[in-house]
């Protein structure tokens, strides 16, 4: 290989190579040796974030090391809630782990440890140790072993399909053949071929169940692979006792049909099943993945070298082509082109970017090519804080679902118990029948579909509702947020945007109000300030303007001299304007602009913003709260939905009655103090209402956090961020009735799920400890029972059923 044209690779890179879930012997010495390479600090951030106030680290350093981190992990091998228990034991049994979240439905892990007592590749093998794998999450090889795992499940159903066939076609002549039609040889004959035919089907098909029951002999503990192996050792033993031995204990009875079509009943469920969960809970995993690989990077003479995206650094410039993601948040420096901004901004329409322009990683380019300066990387950009809200989301645990968890190994212990007793009950009327019915009570019982019903319609309405703009950072949430009855909306930048809009403006008797405009327009030019940026862009002035027979376009900023800011009052600033020679002028308050009371026209509650020249008063701007187009709509909406809306703001009375009333809002309460919005809102909830509150300010954080459900929008400061549930990333306030409605639906779906998975349960139980349920039937009920649950789930995946219109 030449090492001069490959971009080295990293450890990540070398864990890629495919293993079976429990290594042996040469290969455990291989996996182990892997495992080392991620204790190289400088691997850590790229499956994981350190956890303290200062965010997370790139590169860490001897400092940074020292402090706690959290590590995202995939995992091989696990199958029902019995297994994510298993795990989440492993990895607390090991020191300096001190956290350890394991989700059944979307075989990830959370792990937060602390580098100063243990390293990734320690508690990385305690899960080895456990009989799972775990690999790094957030890298491109996971999708590869996906579809491996993928195509193995295909290559055993394959296989279970063709011999369930062919031990069909044997097995038919012994149903309806007529006595004496078959000869004793014939008949043994038929069974033979059956039992060679099945010798596949144990050794390669249910090869993962034997594994995996092993494993829990070993190690002392149950899951439930462990039945379902049982099963099926127990139901071919009788079928060989019976080929070898037709008149033994057993008896003469053989039912290599009932499990062949059983084995293949349950890996076709699973297959299935492992496809659904791709496309629901999955969806969060391919929200998290818009990284590239690698881009094309200028080099020092100006010619471009495709590089990994690890490899960059701030101030690069990297040329991103179309259908590529950015790697980095960063300046548009040549071209222009359309991106797709959905994961970042809800907004399904591409947004045009040109040169100047800011873009952010996780953003799709669509047209052309574009060159890039590399603002910020990995852990500092904008995307980065999306995935690791999607990372928490997607490993909480909603009550239900801890529930199901706590109760699925009672739920084993008691399924072999039933089993037992049903084939001491039946043992003296037919030993073979007792075994048989034994089988399908280990069968038929199966807690997957009870661990699979809360978390499998969570994550589906997680995946839907970040296809919409709204990141889900708690899970729980969307429980509590179907029984919520009351929003509290602040208002400043939650009912109105951050700006303000110019509503209005007087001049000067004789003054020319264009001339006026521009001049202001000039100062306001040299600050960032938000009153002189709204004068700058004179939004919502339109109207005025026209009335003056004026357009706003045609109105240029004046060209300004000298100008300076002073903090809490304005700017000056000298102009030359033909036919008015050069004079000074300024922008800003009353007292900075020297105006006398009487020259202060007050409209209501509306800010003022005044011009004067060296003369006096020249002219006053009327500024208003812009707001957002959607607040009404989304008022409305919830009042619809049975939701009670009030406003809390910090802002004048008047100016918080003004904007309620235009949003059409009745209970509104304004001059409050963040201890006023706490003690009003939890007034409501001693009065028994279930309160949801949407604010992006850092005053917002007290109420936000004691809210039963909370909403910050994506350009809340990160307080605000960090203590809410949900985050609005597009800041459209009609989402709040969208995530209302889809919440309803999901406990919907999540109560059906429930007494699907405990009436199945109550009704072929009873039929199978009495010998009425046949494995192969009891084998069909258990696949049935998941992959009901699992559609059932994703149907909150769909675009057109997270609508509230639906």
């Amino acid at each position: 290989m030449n090492s001069a044209s490959t971009a080295p690779l990293s450890s990540l890179d070398l864990l890629a190579s495919p293993t079976e879930a429990q290594p042996a012997g040469g290969a455990a010495a291989r996996e182990s040796e892997r495992l080392s390479l991620l204790d190289d600090p400088q691997e850590w951030p790229v499956f994981g974030r350190r956890c303290d106030d200062t965010g997370p680290s790139e590169v860490p350093s001897e400092a940074a090391a020292s402090g706690p981190w959290e590590s995202q992990v995939v995992l091989e091998g696990m199958h029902c809630a019995a297994c994510a228990l298993t795990i989440e034991q492993a990895l607390l049994a090991v020191p300096g782990v001190m956290e350890a979240q394991v989700n059944a439905a979307t075989h990830r892990a959370r792990v937060v440890w602390q580098p100063a007592q243990v390293a990734p590749s320690r508690w990385m093998s305690a899960v080895g140790a456990a009989g799972y794998r775990a690999l790094p999450a957030r890298d491109a090889f996971t999708v590869e072993l996906r579809q491996q795992e993928q195509r193995r499940a295909l290559w055993r159903l394959g296989v279970a399909g063709f011999c369930m066939m062919q031990v069909m076609m044997y097995a038919w002549p012994a149903y309806v053949a007529s006595p004496g039609d078959m000869t004793d040889d014939m008949a043994q004959l038929l069974r033979w071929a059956s039992w060679v035919l099945t010798l596949p089907v144990m050794l390669f098909s249910c090869s993962p169940f034997f594994r995996n029951a092993w494993r829990d002999v070993r190690q002392r503990r149950i899951s439930m692979d462990f039945p379902v192996a049982l099963g099926m050792a127990v139901t071919f033993v009788v079928s060989s006792a019976a080929t070898f031995d037709a008149n033994g204990p057993l008896g003469h009875e053989v039912y290599y049909d009932s499990l062949t079509m059983f084995v293949f009943f349950l890996l076709t469920g699973r297959w299935m099943e492992l496809r659904l969960r791709d496309r629901t809970a999955g969806a969060l995993e391919a929200l998290m993945n818009r990284l590239p690989d690698s881009v094309e990077r200028r080099s020092a003479d100006g010619q471009f070298e495709r590089v990994a995206v690890r490899r960059l650094v701030v101030g690069d410039v990297v040329r991103v082509l179309p259908g590529e993601g950015f790697p980095a948040d960063g300046e548009v420096l040549e071209g222009e082109t359309l991106v797709d901004e959905a994961l970042l901004t809800g907004e399904s329409r591409p947004v045009h970017h040109a040169m100047g322009s800011q873009v952010t990683a996780g953003s799709h380019n669509l047209s052309a090519p574009v060159l890039v300066r590399v603002a910020r990387l990995g852990a500092d950009t904008r995307f980065a804080e999306i995935v690791t809200m999607m990372e928490h989301a997607s490993m909480d645990k909603p009550r239900l679902a801890l529930l199901a968890d706590r109760l699925a190994r009672p739920f084993l212990l008691a399924v072999l118990a039933a089993a037992v007793l049903s084939a001491a009950w039946w043992w003296s009327v037919d030993p073979g029948r007792a075994l048989m019915v034994a089988v399908a009570v280990l069968i038929v019982t199966c807690p997957c579909a009870l661990s699979l019903a809360t978390p499998a319609a969570m994550l589906a309405a997680a995946g839907a509702l970040a296809r919409q703009g709204v990141l889900v950072r708690n899970l729980q949430a969307l429980e509590a947020l179907a029984e919520v009855d009351q929003f509290v909306f602040d208002k400043t930048g939650t009912l109105t945007r951050d700006g303000m809009t110019v509503q209005a403006m007087r001049v000067r008797p004789g003054f020319d109000p264009g001339l006026a405009l521009r001049l202001a327009r000039g100062l306001a030019a040299h600050s960032l300030h938000p009153v002189s940026r709204s004068v700058h862009s004179a939004a919502g002035l339109s109207p005025a303007l026209h009335k003056l027979g004026l357009a706003l376009g045609d109105l240029a900023p004046a060209v300004m001299d000298q100008v300076r800011e002073v903090s809490g009052s304005g700017l000056e600033g000298r102009a030359n304007l033909f036919g008015h020679g050069e004079a000074s002028y300024r922008l800003g308050s009353a007292s900075w602009c020297h105006l006398s009371p009487a020259e202060m026209a007050r409209a209501g509650d509306l800010q003022q913003v005044y011009l004067a020249d060296e003369q006096g008063w020249l002219a006053t701007f009327d500024l208003q709260e812009d707001v957002r187009e959607d607040a009404a709509e989304a008022v409305r909406h919830l009042q619809a939905l049975g939701v009670g809306v009030a406003l809390l703001s910090g802002d004048r009375a008047a100016s918080a009655g003004r904007v309620a009333g235009q949003v059409g809002i009745e209970r509104f309460h304004g001059d409050c103090a963040p201890a006023d919005k706490l003690a009003i809102m939890r007034e409501a909830q001693r009065e028994g209402h279930h309160v949801a509150m949407v604010g992006d300010g850092l005053n917002d954080g007290p109420v936000l956090a004691g809210a039963h459900v909370s909403f910050a929008f994506g350009n809340a400061v990160p307080l605000a961020r960090s203590r809410s549930d949900f985050v609005v990333m597009g800041g459209q306030l009609s989402r709040l009735p969208d995530t209302v409605a889809l919440a309803r639906r999901t406990l919907r779906v999540v109560r059906q799920n429930l007494i699907w998975a405990a009436g199945y349960n109550a009704i072929c139980v009873p039929l199978a400890v009495v010998g009425w349920l046949p494995a192969w039937l009891a084998g069909l009920g258990m696949a049935l029972s998941s992959l009901i649950v699992v559609l059932n789930a994703a149907r909150l995946s769909l675009p057109s059923l997270s609508l509230r219109s639906q």
